[in-house]
């Protein structure tokens, strides 16, 4: 039983290219499409989408997280990439995904932040999800690129 519904609409433009609408007035629309040869790659394909999401999530939630201490001007910049590999059928499937969060701010100047790294993944609603199917490995950084988690 889903307790909360979000529903997203697609509609086939041409080949492999579909408008994605997200049902939320004022939201944009999202065109998709797959890599050549099949699609023209006009658009983000499905894998792109579900690493975006992920890596959405975790970036929201860590941003949460830092305000709930009362840091509210933490600039960030996150990266996400996603391992393909086939599967013993020859599918190719995301084996993995890797999330790096680079904060725009020194670590020490900001306050709990040890609190904040130990619990922002466990409200990330999307990763939280994903992982029980797929390994999601995800590093946080401060300005300097020094790690702050591992």
């Amino acid at each position: 039983m889903m307790d909360e519904a979000n529903n997203v609409t697609l509609v086939l433009r041409e080949a492999y290219r579909f408008a994605v609408d997200f049902g939320q007035p004022g939201a944009a629309m999202l065109l998709t499409d797959v890599k050549p040869p099949l699609g023209t790659g006009a658009g983000p394909d499905s894998e792109q989408l579900l690493v975006a999401a992920v890596a959405n999530c975790l970036s929201s939630s860590l941003l949460f997280s830092l305000r709930k201490f009362r840091n509210e001007a933490v600039p960030m910049r996150t990266t996400a990439d996603a391992a393909l590999s086939r599967n013993a059928q020859g599918r190719l499937r995301v084996a993995g995904i890797e999330v790096a969060i680079q904060l725009g701010v020194p670590a020490s100047t900001l306050r709990q932040l040890d609190r904040a790294l130990a619990q922002f993944e466990d409200f990330c609603v999307v990763t939280q999800s994903v992982r029980a199917a797929i390994p999601v490995a995800v590093r946080v950084l401060d300005d300097s690129g020094a790690l702050l988690t591992a």
